[in-house]
């Protein structure tokens, strides 16, 4: 165990008869454990060895011709606990200073005894819980030998326990098992506590370093006083900058360390009836701040919220307050409290089991006069058998009512049922046209899909025959334009005549590869008149199914409203079918051939 945890116990107590009576308790499991033959009685030699190593430990020097002298008379055999007592008080604890490590000497007595009562391999906990526990224990137990922890020290131990664990206490698991407690003798050895502890019997946890850590708080604050520990930040006093430190609160003195370990202590506070600590002001972009303000220096402190500001200045502000009032640690106030209440029930108890005599005595009197009143009573028990029987027959039909009562519920009940039974079907068939609804309409949304894939298909095919009647336009135009070359020509010398009649020939050979070319884009443009036709067909029967589903959905709700293909005008057919272009559209186109031929005219 470091050295940086532990303080000695006369720093702890502040009292020296709870020093003597702390390690009288640890030696006592020391001298029980030479006890081999549990008599009550160790030999002189193994005292010597004992006694020597408590002097080294207590750093007392050891005066072996102190024991042979106090235990002149005594040199017939082995000395008991009663004897060695005596000698413990007169020349070893009279002597005890500030300057040992009393956890280092319970580590010791631990030694000397724990391998004789506990089975190593089955020791639920480790080594260094159970001496926790051990040392928790002699802390708990009453101040008298042989050493025992009484029930209601067992429950405030547990409750901590789990409280540090973070588990639930179970107050049923606790009474049934103080109930066992009871019926044998309502306490526990040492020994016993740390198997109880080991079984983890009141709590929900199992696992040993939850359990192991539990073990560790209470060891902190009840042994070595820790009120509160956490990380808070620090106001350097030098530099003045801020830093994380590990602060341990203990009842007369406030220490900071490096980190939680506790190895590197930074320094500490002393606390006295003069100290104070006050809350301060949000600065320096520091929020949740106080101050501890004592006689040699003062300590600012930065908390992480307003929770633990208060939580650490209200158990400062409870340490001043018991130095002020001149009282101990207040987990060992707590535990006088528990102990003068526990004598005080004591004291009441044989109180009333003295009353309880005087009642006896009293009740053997009145036993006498109830003797003189039996026979009035006789008779006051006639009438009452009367009594008795209109009361059987008063029962006897508010029997017969509740009955009547309990068959009006039953069919009551019965209706209710039903009833549920008949919504619940109500409910499944309405879930059901639902689901016919929610597919309904996807399928009408597929349906929807088709019309407007129909409806590109017409654009394009729309677009098709415009490109091809522009280039039937074409055609025709460049067409009339070789015509009227030809009879300009015709209309010329016969000379040129000659000439142009191979150039006509070789017109004529444009023109017929014309009209090949001509006939290979009416050739297209049937094709894309079939394919326009397939295309309406396939609209005409998207917009029927459309129609279909919007039938259905409207006689199912009535509030689905299909979107209609917009109406279209009759078209202008031609000689190869459907035309590409309206009735306007062919009159602007007309005009403008028009325009253009009168130009080339008046040009020529």
């Amino acid at each position: 165990m470091n050295r940086h945890t532990e303080r000695p116990l006369l720093e702890l107590l502040g009292d020296k008869m709870w020093l003597r009576d702390e390690l009288l308790k640890s030696i006592w499991h020391a001298f029980t454990a030479l006890d081999v033959d549990h008599r009550g009685k160790v030999s002189k030699s193994q005292l010597k060895v004992l006694s020597h190593n408590i002097c080294t430990m207590m750093k007392i020097p050891h005066d072996p011709v102190a024991l042979e002298e106090h235990f002149k008379d005594d040199d017939k055999g082995p000395l008991s606990n009663q004897g060695y007592m005596p000698y413990l008080n007169r020349f070893i604890l009279d002597k005890v200073q500030k300057d040992f490590d009393v956890m280092e000497f319970n580590k010791m007595c631990w030694t000397l005894c724990y391998k004789k009562n506990i089975c190593i391999k089955n020791l639920p906990i480790s080594d260094d819980d159970a001496f926790k526990v051990w040392c928790i224990f002699n802390f708990l137990s009453e101040d008298r030998y042989p050493l025992v922890i009484v029930t209601e020290e067992i429950e405030y131990f547990l409750r901590k326990l789990t409280e540090a664990m973070g588990s639930g206490w179970s107050e049923e698991k606790f009474a049934d098992y103080n109930l066992q407690l009871h019926a044998k003798k309502n306490c526990l050895t040492a020994w016993e506590l740390i198997e109880l502890v080991g079984m983890s019997y009141f709590s929900k946890v199992v696992d040993r370093q939850t359990l192991s850590m539990g073990i560790n708080e209470v060891f902190q604050e009840l042994i070595l006083d820790v009120l509160k520990q956490g990380y808070v930040m620090k106001k350097g006093h030098k530099r003045k900058n801020w830093t994380d430190r590990w602060f341990v609160l203990r009842p007369n003195s406030l220490s900071y360390y490096v980190c939680e370990d506790l190895m590197e202590q930074k320094g500490d506070i002393t606390l006295d009836q003069s100290c104070c600590v006050e809350s301060l002001p949000d600065k320096e972009g520091k929020k949740c701040l106080f101050i501890i303000k004592c006689s040699d220096k003062s300590l600012e402190i930065s908390a992480s919220d307003k929770k633990k500001k208060q939580e650490w200045i209200q158990a400062i502000q409870t340490c001043i307050q018991l130095l002020r009032l001149g009282l101990l640690s207040p987990h060992r106030e707590a535990r006088l409290r528990r102990r003068e209440l526990r004598q005080k029930q004591l004291a009441e108890e044989e109180d009333l089991v003295e009353r309880m005599k005087q009642l006896q005595a009293a009740n053997e009197h009145k036993q006498r006069q109830l003797e003189a009143m039996r026979k009035k009573m006789d008779e006051a028990a006639a009438e009452a058998a009367v009594e008795e029987g209109r009361r059987k027959k008063t029962q006897l039909d508010l029997q017969d009512r509740y009955k009547l009562d309990l068959e009006r519920e039953k069919m009551v009940r019965q209706q209710m049922e039903e009833q549920v039974a008949q919504k619940s079907s109500e409910l499944e068939q309405y879930l059901r046209r639902v689901r016919e609804l929610e597919d309904m309409y996807r399928r009408l949304e597929e349906a929807l899909e088709d019309e407007r894939q129909a409806k590109q298909d017409e654009e394009a095919m729309h677009k098709l025959q415009a490109r091809l009647l522009e280039e039937e336009t074409a055609k025709r135009s460049e067409l009339e334009q070789i015509h009227l070359q030809q009879q300009r020509a015709l209309s010329q010398t016969e000379a040129e005549k000659q000439e142009l009649v191979a150039e006509q020939l070789t017109k004529e050979k444009d023109l017929q590869a014309a009209m090949l070319q001509l006939d290979r884009l009416e050739t297209e443009r049937r094709g894309a008149l079939e394919q326009y036709e397939e295309v309406t067909k396939k609209l005409e029967r998207a917009a029927n199914k459309t129609k279909t589903w919007k039938d259905k959905v409207a006689k199912h709700e009535g509030l689905v409203r299909l979107i209609q293909p917009g109406h279209k005008g009759p078209q202008r057919m031609t000689n190869w079918g459907p035309a590409s272009f309206t009735d306007a559209e062919l009159e602007l186109r007309k005009k403008w051939w028009q325009e253009k031929k009168k130009q080339d005219a008046q040009t020529q």
